[in-house]
């Protein structure tokens, strides 16, 4: 059938925890089992492993960051072959839009869905828009199957801020759109407090390899990395030192106790990279083909904190996954 698409709905996201009965109506309305609304992951699965029966030309996640890193973690573990993968459609509808921002929609709802009809229609003419990204391929515990598929991760000093940033008091009050905001400066208010400041730019301890090299030894103050584009607002806090060919793989990594942090977080949030940051000892940036993390410290990808156990240092490698083409406007 023309047209065809899924929807996987997550009624947990921040945008959709009040219904639009409009919306819902108009979906289940469609011919052909539209709506697929997951609260677990086993409950995705179940939506994953049905639609790879009956594939569709284009799903659509609608939900923020970690909905689209748990659908895409959940395509890569099943027998839906990424070769044969759909045109996958964002809808921003979580806390952190941070993949939406580059390769989604900006809109959501009925207006979302005429929108999508319209761009499918497009596509089958050949004349729509196509982003095709690289998502991270995160493992952790060396099995397929607990993969994560993602798009932006970090460690240390934002794992601490998105931790901060979760809480109702700071979540109710924050417009979703300035999420990537709200944790960078919950992490700025940290280090001038007195009680703070010493604990937070002392860092963690983890063995950071990229590409092989050694990066800082032990001690981090914050690790970052994407294989997204664009963030939303101009902020960019990744620069390129290879003298080779760019990788997809961006990443920022800060030591401990860094100099100037601050006037770096300032400079970096407006997507500026002044000379003496590139030529500090304590900040390093490029884009890489593989990060090895040796740690028992939690990490984020997509907004969602996952933690690893305490007992003992874990491996967490990163590297890039197959390709996934997003529809744009």
């Amino acid at each position: 059938m023309s047209g065809r698409f899924a929807v996987v709905y997550n009624p947990r996201s921040l945008c959709n925890l009040k219904a639009d009965a409009h919306y819902m109506n108009m979906l289940m309305a469609m011919p052909g089992n539209v709506l697929h609304v997951s609260y677990t992951n086993t409950e995705l699965q179940q939506v994953i492993n049905n639609l790879a029966q009956n594939p569709v030309p284009c799903l659509v996640i609608d939900g923020g960051d970690g909905t689209v890193c748990r659908v895409l973690s959940v395509l890569y573990a099943s027998a839906w072959s990424p070769e044969n993968w759909p045109l996958i459609v964002v809808l921003p509808s979580g806390n952190t839009n941070l993949i939406a921002a580059d390769v989604g929609f900006k809109t959501r709802g009925v207006k979302a869905i005429h929108l999508l009809q319209e761009r499918l229609t497009a596509w089958e003419a050949g004349r729509a828009k196509v982003s095709v990204r690289r998502p991270l391929l995160v493992s952790y515990q060396q099995h397929k199957k607990r993969d994560l598929l993602g798009f932006f991760g970090g460690l240390g000093a934002f794992t601490r801020s998105v931790d901060i940033a979760h809480k109702p008091a700071v979540l109710n009050h924050c417009p979703h759109d300035t999420a990537i905001f709200v944790t960078l400066l919950v992490a700025i208010s940290q280090i001038i407090s007195p009680k703070q400041r010493q604990t937070w730019l002392d860092g963690i301890q983890a063995r950071i390899t990229i590409d092989g090299r050694v990066s800082f030894e032990q001690e981090h103050f914050l690790f970052l990395f994407t294989t997204l584009r664009k963030l939303p607002h101009g902020v960019w806090p990744f620069w390129c030192e290879n003298k080779g060919a760019v990788k997809e793989l961006n990443y920022l990594d800060v030591g401990a106790r860094p100099e100037k942090v601050l006037k770096a977080c300032w400079n970096l949030l407006r997507g500026r990279v002044p000379e003496w940051l590139r030529c500090s000892s304590t900040y390093k940036s490029g884009s890489a083909e593989k990060v090895t993390i040796h740690t028992n410290q939690a990490f984020v990808l997509d907004g969602e904190v996952i933690s690893l156990s305490e007992a003992e240092d874990m491996c967490l490698t990163i590297g890039t996954g197959p390709e996934v083409s997003f529809l744009r406007v």
